[in-house]
Protein backbone atom coordinates (compact mmCIF):
# COMPACT_ATOMS: atom_id res chain seq x y z
CA UNK A 1 0.00 0.00 0.00
CA UNK A 2 2.96 2.27 0.94
CA UNK A 3 4.75 1.57 -2.60
CA UNK A 4 1.24 2.29 -4.66
CA UNK A 5 1.09 6.12 -2.93
CA UNK A 6 4.52 6.28 -3.23
CA UNK A 7 4.28 6.03 -6.85
CA UNK A 8 1.46 7.67 -6.76
CA UNK A 9 3.11 10.94 -5.26
CA UNK A 10 6.89 10.44 -7.60
CA UNK A 11 4.34 11.04 -10.76
CA UNK A 12 2.31 13.70 -9.74
CA UNK A 13 5.76 15.46 -8.80
CA UNK A 14 7.11 14.41 -12.03
CA UNK A 15 4.25 16.57 -13.64
CA UNK A 16 4.52 19.21 -11.73
CA UNK A 17 8.64 19.53 -12.16
CA UNK A 18 9.30 18.94 -15.85
CA UNK A 19 10.85 21.88 -17.49
CA UNK A 20 8.83 23.37 -20.60
CA UNK A 21 12.44 24.45 -23.00
CA UNK A 22 12.05 28.14 -23.16
CA UNK A 23 14.69 30.61 -24.00
CA UNK A 24 15.26 34.18 -23.68
CA UNK A 25 16.79 35.46 -27.01
CA UNK A 26 15.27 38.22 -28.54
CA UNK A 27 12.72 38.59 -31.00
CA UNK A 28 14.57 41.14 -33.03
CA UNK A 29 18.53 40.36 -33.09
CA UNK A 30 21.64 42.54 -34.57
CA UNK A 31 22.93 40.85 -37.87
CA UNK A 32 26.30 41.73 -38.41
CA UNK A 33 28.54 40.13 -41.54
CA UNK A 34 31.93 41.68 -39.37
CA UNK A 35 35.01 39.96 -40.27
CA UNK A 36 36.87 39.39 -36.74
CA UNK A 37 39.54 38.01 -35.32
CA UNK A 38 39.72 35.21 -33.39
CA UNK A 39 41.72 33.47 -30.56
CA UNK A 40 40.53 30.28 -28.28
CA UNK A 41 42.55 29.36 -25.49
CA UNK A 42 42.53 25.30 -25.23
CA UNK A 43 42.07 23.71 -22.01
CA UNK A 44 45.23 22.59 -21.39
CA UNK A 45 48.49 21.92 -23.51
CA UNK A 46 47.97 20.06 -26.50
CA UNK A 47 50.63 17.72 -28.15
CA UNK A 48 51.04 18.83 -31.89
CA UNK A 49 54.07 16.63 -32.75
CA UNK A 50 57.20 15.32 -31.59
CA UNK A 51 60.77 15.72 -32.71
CA UNK A 52 64.16 13.49 -32.27
CA UNK A 53 66.90 14.49 -30.00
CA UNK A 54 69.79 12.12 -30.92
CA UNK A 55 68.51 9.73 -33.06
CA UNK A 56 65.93 9.43 -29.80
CA UNK A 57 62.13 10.35 -29.04
CA UNK A 58 61.53 11.28 -25.53
CA UNK A 59 58.17 11.72 -25.76
CA UNK A 60 57.13 8.70 -27.94
CA UNK A 61 58.98 6.79 -25.09
CA UNK A 62 57.40 8.16 -22.53
CA UNK A 63 53.85 6.91 -24.24
CA UNK A 64 52.80 10.58 -24.78
CA UNK A 65 51.03 11.20 -28.84
CA UNK A 66 49.94 13.49 -30.52
CA UNK A 67 46.37 14.98 -29.15
CA UNK A 68 46.95 14.56 -26.06
CA UNK A 69 46.32 17.22 -23.51
CA UNK A 70 48.82 18.45 -20.75
CA UNK A 71 47.67 19.48 -17.59
CA UNK A 72 50.49 19.20 -15.21
CA UNK A 73 54.01 18.84 -14.73
CA UNK A 74 55.70 17.47 -11.39
CA UNK A 75 51.86 17.40 -9.82
CA UNK A 76 51.49 21.16 -10.39
CA UNK A 77 48.72 22.44 -12.76
CA UNK A 78 49.20 24.59 -15.74
CA UNK A 79 47.25 25.65 -18.57
CA UNK A 80 50.04 27.69 -20.93
CA UNK A 81 53.63 26.86 -22.32
CA UNK A 82 55.06 29.49 -20.30
CA UNK A 83 53.93 27.53 -17.33
CA UNK A 84 55.11 24.53 -18.53
CA UNK A 85 58.50 26.20 -19.37
CA UNK A 86 59.19 27.56 -16.18
CA UNK A 87 58.30 24.60 -14.31
CA UNK A 88 60.93 22.34 -16.52
CA UNK A 89 63.18 25.09 -16.14
CA UNK A 90 63.83 24.99 -12.48
CA UNK A 91 62.92 21.26 -12.24
CA UNK A 92 66.50 19.85 -10.26
CA UNK A 93 65.81 16.53 -12.31
CA UNK A 94 66.49 15.32 -15.56
CA UNK A 95 63.52 13.58 -15.72
CA UNK A 96 59.57 15.07 -15.16
CA UNK A 97 56.30 13.88 -14.26
CA UNK A 98 53.94 15.02 -17.12
CA UNK A 99 50.03 14.29 -16.10
CA UNK A 100 47.63 14.56 -19.25
CA UNK A 101 44.37 13.47 -20.59
CA UNK A 102 43.61 11.35 -23.49
CA UNK A 103 40.17 10.42 -24.32
CA UNK A 104 39.00 12.20 -21.59
CA UNK A 105 40.88 9.91 -18.99
CA UNK A 106 43.44 11.15 -16.49
CA UNK A 107 47.32 9.56 -16.85
CA UNK A 108 50.69 10.29 -16.12
CA UNK A 109 54.53 9.07 -17.42
CA UNK A 110 57.72 10.51 -16.83
CA UNK A 111 59.50 12.12 -19.90
CA UNK A 112 63.62 12.27 -19.80
CA UNK A 113 64.55 15.73 -20.30
CA UNK A 114 68.14 16.41 -22.49
CA UNK A 115 70.31 19.52 -21.99
CA UNK A 116 71.44 21.28 -25.10
CA UNK A 117 73.63 23.97 -23.60
CA UNK A 118 71.38 24.56 -20.59
CA UNK A 119 67.98 24.61 -22.56
CA UNK A 120 65.94 21.43 -21.97
CA UNK A 121 64.13 19.79 -24.90
CA UNK A 122 61.50 17.91 -24.41
CA UNK A 123 60.69 16.39 -28.32
CA UNK A 124 57.26 17.68 -28.15
CA UNK A 125 55.45 20.05 -29.95
CA UNK A 126 52.76 21.56 -27.80
CA UNK A 127 50.28 24.45 -28.64
CA UNK A 128 48.22 26.31 -26.01
CA UNK A 129 45.96 28.97 -28.29
CA UNK A 130 44.50 29.08 -31.61
CA UNK A 131 43.76 32.06 -34.02
CA UNK A 132 42.39 32.41 -37.12
CA UNK A 133 39.47 35.16 -38.82
CA UNK A 134 35.88 34.43 -39.40
CA UNK A 135 32.48 36.02 -39.73
CA UNK A 136 30.28 37.58 -36.50
CA UNK A 137 26.66 36.24 -37.40
CA UNK A 138 24.82 38.20 -34.59
CA UNK A 139 24.50 39.65 -31.68
CA UNK A 140 21.41 40.18 -29.56
CA UNK A 141 20.61 43.36 -28.24
CA UNK A 142 18.96 42.41 -24.59
CA UNK A 143 21.37 40.09 -23.49
CA UNK A 144 24.36 41.12 -25.58
CA UNK A 145 25.41 37.61 -26.64
CA UNK A 146 27.43 37.21 -29.64
CA UNK A 147 27.32 33.96 -32.13
CA UNK A 148 30.23 33.19 -34.82
CA UNK A 149 30.89 30.78 -37.80
CA UNK A 150 27.82 28.62 -37.29
CA UNK A 151 30.60 25.83 -37.06
CA UNK A 152 33.12 24.67 -34.63
CA UNK A 153 36.86 25.63 -34.70
CA UNK A 154 39.09 22.21 -34.71
CA UNK A 155 42.84 21.81 -34.12
CA UNK A 156 44.16 21.21 -37.16
CA UNK A 157 46.84 18.81 -36.06
CA UNK A 158 44.50 16.16 -33.77
CA UNK A 159 41.26 16.74 -36.16
CA UNK A 160 39.30 16.93 -33.12
CA UNK A 161 37.14 20.48 -31.71
CA UNK A 162 39.62 22.35 -29.28
CA UNK A 163 38.30 22.12 -25.47
CA UNK A 164 38.79 25.59 -24.44
CA UNK A 165 38.89 28.00 -21.05
CA UNK A 166 38.07 31.37 -23.17
CA UNK A 167 39.21 33.75 -25.98
CA UNK A 168 38.54 36.79 -27.71
CA UNK A 169 37.23 38.49 -31.15
CA UNK A 170 38.67 41.49 -32.12
CA UNK A 171 38.94 43.49 -35.02
CA UNK A 172 40.07 42.20 -38.67
CA UNK A 173 40.44 43.91 -42.02
CA UNK A 174 40.14 41.57 -45.22
CA UNK A 175 43.52 42.49 -47.39
CA UNK A 176 42.39 40.02 -50.10
CA UNK A 177 41.31 36.97 -52.07
CA UNK A 178 42.03 33.83 -52.43
CA UNK A 179 39.29 32.45 -54.94
CA UNK A 180 37.62 28.98 -54.69
CA UNK A 181 38.04 26.27 -57.36
CA UNK A 182 36.46 22.81 -57.56
CA UNK A 183 38.07 20.74 -54.77
CA UNK A 184 39.67 23.25 -53.02
CA UNK A 185 38.30 25.76 -50.85
CA UNK A 186 39.46 29.45 -51.40
CA UNK A 187 40.04 31.68 -48.58
CA UNK A 188 39.71 35.43 -47.14
CA UNK A 189 43.55 36.91 -46.22
CA UNK A 190 43.46 39.31 -43.24
CA UNK A 191 44.98 41.45 -40.72
CA UNK A 192 43.80 41.94 -37.26
CA UNK A 193 44.20 43.58 -34.45
CA UNK A 194 43.81 41.84 -31.32
CA UNK A 195 44.48 44.72 -28.90
CA UNK A 196 40.93 46.01 -30.08
CA UNK A 197 38.68 42.94 -28.47
CA UNK A 198 35.15 43.09 -29.18
CA UNK A 199 33.99 40.33 -26.90
CA UNK A 200 34.80 37.27 -24.78
CA UNK A 201 34.47 34.02 -25.91
CA UNK A 202 33.03 30.76 -23.93
CA UNK A 203 31.91 28.22 -26.19
CA UNK A 204 33.35 26.47 -28.82
CA UNK A 205 30.56 24.20 -30.07
CA UNK A 206 29.29 22.26 -33.19
CA UNK A 207 27.22 25.67 -33.33
CA UNK A 208 29.92 27.86 -33.38
CA UNK A 209 31.79 30.23 -31.06
CA UNK A 210 29.63 32.08 -28.54
CA UNK A 211 30.24 34.80 -25.82
CA UNK A 212 29.63 38.33 -24.24
CA UNK A 213 29.67 41.15 -26.98
CA UNK A 214 31.70 43.87 -25.04
CA UNK A 215 31.57 46.79 -27.92
CA UNK A 216 29.10 49.53 -28.76
CA UNK A 217 26.46 48.14 -30.97
CA UNK A 218 24.56 51.35 -31.46
CA UNK A 219 22.46 52.37 -34.59
CA UNK A 220 22.99 48.77 -35.65
CA UNK A 221 20.48 47.42 -37.98
CA UNK A 222 17.86 44.62 -36.08
CA UNK A 223 16.41 41.88 -37.88
CA UNK A 224 13.35 39.30 -37.07
CA UNK A 225 14.57 35.80 -35.61
CA UNK A 226 13.18 33.45 -38.26
CA UNK A 227 12.14 30.16 -37.14
CA UNK A 228 11.50 27.06 -39.25
CA UNK A 229 8.45 27.76 -40.68
CA UNK A 230 9.66 31.24 -41.71
CA UNK A 231 11.95 30.22 -44.36
CA UNK A 232 10.98 30.15 -47.67
CA UNK A 233 12.72 28.36 -51.00
CA UNK A 234 14.20 31.04 -53.35
CA UNK A 235 15.90 34.51 -53.21
CA UNK A 236 17.71 35.25 -50.21
CA UNK A 237 21.65 37.44 -49.07
CA UNK A 238 24.00 36.72 -46.98
CA UNK A 239 26.40 39.47 -45.17
CA UNK A 240 29.56 39.46 -45.33
CA UNK A 241 33.37 41.23 -45.83
CA UNK A 242 35.06 41.10 -49.28
CA UNK A 243 37.25 44.29 -49.20
CA UNK A 244 38.48 46.41 -45.87
CA UNK A 245 35.60 46.44 -43.27
CA UNK A 246 32.91 47.00 -45.46
CA UNK A 247 29.62 44.64 -45.27
CA UNK A 248 28.52 43.73 -48.31
CA UNK A 249 25.10 42.50 -49.69
CA UNK A 250 25.54 39.26 -51.92
CA UNK A 251 22.57 37.56 -53.17
CA UNK A 252 21.50 33.64 -52.93
CA UNK A 253 18.84 31.26 -54.06
CA UNK A 254 17.64 28.96 -50.86
CA UNK A 255 17.58 25.49 -52.54
CA UNK A 256 16.56 23.25 -49.64
CA UNK A 257 15.35 23.67 -45.68
CA UNK A 258 15.23 21.06 -43.65
CA UNK A 259 15.27 20.56 -39.79
CA UNK A 260 18.24 18.15 -39.72
CA UNK A 261 18.91 15.52 -36.43
CA UNK A 262 22.40 17.13 -35.62
CA UNK A 263 20.99 21.11 -36.05
CA UNK A 264 23.46 21.92 -38.47
CA UNK A 265 23.43 22.13 -42.28
CA UNK A 266 19.70 22.94 -42.26
CA UNK A 267 19.82 25.05 -45.15
CA UNK A 268 20.96 24.74 -48.88
CA UNK A 269 22.13 27.78 -51.26
CA UNK A 270 23.68 28.22 -54.13
CA UNK A 271 25.61 32.13 -55.09
CA UNK A 272 23.77 34.02 -57.67
CA UNK A 273 25.63 37.11 -56.93
CA UNK A 274 27.81 37.73 -60.34
CA UNK A 275 30.21 40.26 -58.36
CA UNK A 276 30.34 37.45 -55.21
CA UNK A 277 31.13 34.89 -58.08
CA UNK A 278 33.72 36.94 -60.09
CA UNK A 279 35.63 38.08 -56.72
CA UNK A 280 35.56 34.51 -54.96
CA UNK A 281 34.20 31.81 -57.30
CA UNK A 282 31.66 31.07 -54.63
CA UNK A 283 32.05 29.92 -50.84
CA UNK A 284 35.76 30.72 -49.44
CA UNK A 285 37.10 30.16 -45.72
CA UNK A 286 36.36 33.24 -43.46
CA UNK A 287 32.93 33.49 -44.79
CA UNK A 288 31.84 31.12 -42.37
CA UNK A 289 29.12 32.50 -39.97
CA UNK A 290 28.43 35.11 -42.55
CA UNK A 291 24.28 36.09 -41.50
CA UNK A 292 21.36 34.99 -44.13
CA UNK A 293 19.13 37.56 -44.80
CA UNK A 294 15.23 36.64 -46.03
CA UNK A 295 12.99 40.11 -46.42
CA UNK A 296 13.45 41.54 -42.48
CA UNK A 297 14.51 38.32 -41.42
CA UNK A 298 18.04 37.13 -40.19
CA UNK A 299 17.41 33.29 -40.74
CA UNK A 300 20.74 31.37 -40.52
CA UNK A 301 24.61 31.73 -41.25
CA UNK A 302 26.69 30.39 -43.94
CA UNK A 303 28.72 27.16 -42.37
CA UNK A 304 30.22 25.26 -44.83
CA UNK A 305 31.29 24.95 -48.78
CA UNK A 306 29.95 21.69 -51.10
CA UNK A 307 34.15 21.45 -52.04
CA UNK A 308 32.91 20.44 -55.23
CA UNK A 309 30.83 22.78 -56.41
CA UNK A 310 31.81 25.94 -53.92
CA UNK A 311 29.18 28.18 -56.04
CA UNK A 312 26.90 25.73 -53.54
CA UNK A 313 27.04 25.53 -49.93
CA UNK A 314 25.20 25.01 -46.44
CA UNK A 315 23.90 26.60 -43.54
CA UNK A 316 22.40 26.57 -39.80
CA UNK A 317 19.36 27.86 -38.87
CA UNK A 318 19.67 31.01 -36.65
CA UNK A 319 17.56 29.57 -33.33
CA UNK A 320 20.05 27.04 -33.31
CA UNK A 321 22.90 29.35 -32.87
CA UNK A 322 20.65 31.24 -30.49
CA UNK A 323 19.86 28.38 -28.38
CA UNK A 324 23.21 26.92 -28.46
CA UNK A 325 24.52 30.66 -27.66
CA UNK A 326 21.76 30.51 -23.80
CA UNK A 327 23.38 26.88 -23.12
Amino acid sequence: MFLKKFKSFVLLLSLIIIPINTYAYSDYIIASGENIGIKLNSNGIIIVGTYEIDDKNPSIDAGLQVGDIITSINDTNITTISEMVNLINSSDSNTIKVGFLRDNKEKSTNLELYDDNGTYKTGLYVKDSITGIGTLTFIDPETRLFGALGHEIIESNTGKILDITDGEIFDSKVTGITPSSDGEPGEKNATFNSSDIDGKIKENTNKGIFGNYTSSINNLKKYKVAKLDDIKLGEAKILTVLDGEKIGEYSINIIKVSNTKDKVKNIVFEITDNDLLKKTNGIIQGMSGSPIIQGEYIIGAVTHVVVDNPHKGYGIVITNMLEEAEN
